[in-house]
């Protein structure tokens, strides 16, 4: 058999077919639940499918992969409770416009921007699957570490106005991040010889928190105010708004590739990043960012899917995971007796094809569930303020718990929740946190590799970042973004701008 034959074997067998179908059904679904990972559904599946033939295997997890993805757009468009930490940056426009009663466009956009991202992120997996895993093994741990401090400084566009906030509520979340043994040194930080802190404090507890719990609580001011309704008339997204949009999901799209394609990054990392070049790109956008701009969910929705995409470039060609639910397919294929990595594409080539048309085909299934059932979702949103907020804290405590099965969540989510209002009461974002949360250990550990592999001395670790062409674009990155987010970079440009006209 040829390429073609294993990329259309998906399509061909009807049990396949029905398989992917019924996975992305699900993971739209599992997606939409906080608390319930995608991750977590597919190391389930491990343990159900590990007697099946790794075709029916793979094509089932494939299907929720795809779908869990995309599915936590949903809750987070019409509650503000992301499903998933990859959805976060989509509540920032999505919610507002959900707000204005228009949730149907919201989602009916998200979902064929979604589709998009996620057909970029398998054409660059199909054609530059190589290319771009050695892209990826360049990056060092200090280049690790500037992108992580790149995320963190990315709050400015997440924040309003303020940098200060931005910057203070990022750095919150990485303290918070860093609660727990050092996975170094196992020495206890910020337990203060609490012994259920160990373990530290579980980030989705933290987002559901932030979002969700802090939402209700918000909304108690809004009990006497009636819901709004939902235009839902109007899902499918114009050829017109589709075709004004696509320059700049193209251009997130690759943003979520890259991301997708680092080791330990993930859609999270992508989305929010995608979001930022939006609202920098974006210079007169119909409606302001944070308050319902469609060119923020565009950017995130596109960003994230693609991510899939580029998660499974270095999983299948290096053996090395792109994110956590790829580091659980990689456990699949050896129960299944294949070795990801440089001799899969050598020895099982037909793996590589049959992966490709297996991800073609659950992200047009994508397509077709992500545009229905919208008309029930959206009802949700409606309902009267009494049954809403009981049930957002419902949802809330059901998805904290489901993490580890720990009443303690419970605890710390609604002390985030109360935390999150105080916040936006003073006028802090509580996405900043969550991206700090995220990051946190990123940074942490690769500040640790690269002072241990810089002979421990911090001069010599920036002494160093000028000596690779790829730390040295980072590094001015971070300083440009440093800069573009002060008053200084005003200044900067009126002053060229002065030099221009008097040459």
């Amino acid at each position: 058999m040829d390429a073609l034959s294993y990329f259309l074997m998906t399509w061909l067998d009807p049990q396949l077919l029905l398989l992917t179908a019924l996975g992305t059904m699900a993971g739209i679904y599992i997606g939409a639940i906080p608390g319930l990972s995608v991750t977590m559904a597919v190391s389930i599946l491990i343990s159900f499918t590990f007697s099946w033939e790794v075709n029916d295997a793979l094509a089932l997890m494939v299907g929720i992969y795809m779908g869990g993805v995309y599915g936590g757009s949903r809750t987070a468009i019409l509650l503000n409770i992301p499903g998933a930490p990859s959805a976060i940056a989509t509540a920032m426009d999505g919610y507002p416009m959900a707000q204005k009663g228009e949730a149907g466009n919201a989602i009916g956009l998200s979902t064929v921007m979604s589709v998009i991202g996620g057909f970029v992120g398998i054409f660059v997996l199909a054609i530059g699957a190589p290319f771009v895993s050695e892209f990826a093994l360049t990056f060092q741990p200090r280049d690790y570490l500037l992108l992580a401090v790149m995320g963190i400084l990315l709050v400015g566009s997440l924040s309003g106005e303020s940098l200060a906030k931005g910057v203070f509520a990022g750095a919150l979340g990485v303290l918070i991040g860093t609660v727990g043994l050092d996975p170094l040194t196992a020495e206890e930080r910020f337990t203060f010889g609490i012994t259920e802190l160990w373990n530290g404090i579980s980030p989705v507890a933290v987002m559901i928190g932030l979002f969700g719990v802090s939402e209700a609580l918000n909304q108690l001011h809004y009990l006497n105010v009636k819901a709004i309704t939902q235009n839902v008339t109007k899902i499918i997204p114009s050829w017109k708004d589709v075709k004004k949009y696509l320059p700049l999901s193209l251009q997130t799209s690759g943003i979520g590739v890259v991301i997708g394609a680092l080791p330990g990054t993930g859609g999270d990392i992508a989305a929010l990043m995608a979001y930022d070049h939006a609202k920098r790109v974006t210079k007169n956008p119909e409606v302001p960012f944070g308050k319902g701009a469609k060119e923020g969910l565009v950017g995130a929705e596109t960003a994230n899917n693609a991510a899939v995409g580029g998660a499974y470039i270095p999983m299948l060609t290096l053996g090395i995971p792109g994110d956590a639910v790829t580091a659980v397919f990689i456990g699949a294929l050896f129960i299944h007796g294949l070795n990801p990595g440089p001799l899969l594409l050598v020895e099982k080539p037909e793996m590589f094809w049959f992966t490709v048309g297996n991800l073609v085909l659950a992200n047009c299934f994508l397509l077709i569930f992500g545009l229905t059932g919208i008309k029930v979702f959206t009802k949700i949103v409606e309902l009267p303020k009494g049954i809403l907020i009981p049930l957002i804290l419902l949802l809330s405590i059901v998805g904290s718990y489901a993490i580890n099965n720990s009443v303690a969540d419970i605890w710390w989510m609604l002390g985030f929740g109360v935390l999150g209002y105080v916040m936006k009461h003073y006028g802090y974002q509580v996405g900043p946190v969550i991206l700090g949360v995220i990051l946190s250990r990123l940074m942490d550990d690769n500040w640790r590799r690269a002072i241990i592999s810089d002979q421990e001395s911090i001069p010599l670790l920036f002494a160093n970042l000028f000596k690779s062409p790829l730390s040295v674009v980072l590094f001015l990155a971070v300083v440009f973004l440093l800069l573009s987010q002060t008053p200084v970079w005003g200044w900067m440009k009126s002053l060229i701008g002065r030099g221009r006209r008097a040459s």
